[in-house]
């Protein structure tokens, strides 16, 4: 790693050319998110988005949290007037929002809005013994931060409503069948692992993996002619790349791709 920056709830760090670590960084708390955290994470994002050099994003926690939570401390004074303009839900936006991929290196427990952090990943790298949940019905509130919509839309509505209405966790395993995890591998392998699946996708055109992310993510959104549609014209757009190009000369040469994201 290189040009580690610290923040006050973040480790911002190069990890090679290409990726981007950002490590949640309030080990006493269970790296729980506060607003300050969800800040220092949307001014790394903007960063890097605005820095060509940097084409994966990875997110991770330590060895016992990947984030445990939003911050119960900042929300208990909040009223229904301050929680509905709150700044957090801009936060939110920001990280769905941001254009290059982001993976989430999960060991210990995910929950609340950690495992909402967690689906705003486009892929997630679970240790196995992850612990992943939505349990803010055990405090006598709901998830706000996607956790009612994005978790059904991915593991359906069976395992969605058993998880947010009744606060269980589910383990990585079960996670990894259900479609909210790519992958499980060995608690001492998460970090590596993404980072290698994230070094990978650094490699492969970064017009291309940032078209193919976005249209992926359009099908949430559109129905299938308008999603088809919307696919069809990103692959025509990159019929005038010269990220194509090379790719498909690399690939007659036998030699490796040398992309430039143009």
């Amino acid at each position: 790693m290189q040009d580690t920056v610290a923040y006050e709830d973040l480790l911002a760090a190069r990890h090679g050319e290409h990726v981007l670590h950002l490590t949640l960084n309030r080990p006493a708390l269970r790296n729980a998110l506060r607003n300050q955290s969800l800040r220092e994470i949307v001014a790394a994002l903007a960063r890097a988005e605005e820095d060509d050099s940097v084409r994966v994003v990875v997110i991770s926690g330590n060895e016992k949290a990947f984030a445990a939570g939003a911050d119960l401390n900042e929300m208990i004074h909040k009223d229904a007037i301050a929680t509905q303009l709150d700044v957090r839900a801009q936060y939110w936006r920001a990280i769905a929002r941001f254009p290059k991929p982001i993976l989430a290196a999960v060991n210990g427990y995910a929950l609340g809005a950690g495992c909402e952090l967690l689906m705003h990943a486009d892929i997630a790298i679970a240790a196995r013994g992850a612990k992943i949940g939505q349990p803010e019905i055990n405090v006598g509130t709901i998830p706000g931060a996607g956790g009612t919509q994005r978790l059904i839309r991915t593991v359906g509505k069976p395992l969605a409503m058993k998880m947010v209405l009744s606060g269980e966790f589910i383990s990585a395993d079960q996670a990894l069948q259900a479609g909210l995890v790519a992958e499980v591998v060995d608690d001492d392998a998460t970090l590596e692992r993404t980072l290698a699946l994230a070094h990978s996708i650094a490699q492969k055109s970064p017009l291309a993996v940032r078209l193919a992310k976005e249209a992926m993510l359009q099908s949430f959104e559109l129905g299938l002619e308008a999603g088809l549609l919307f696919e069809r014209k990103s692959f025509s757009l990159m019929a005038a790349s010269a990220d194509r190009q090379e790719g498909i000369a690399a690939f007659q040469e036998k030699r490796a791709a040398v992309f430039s994201g143009r």
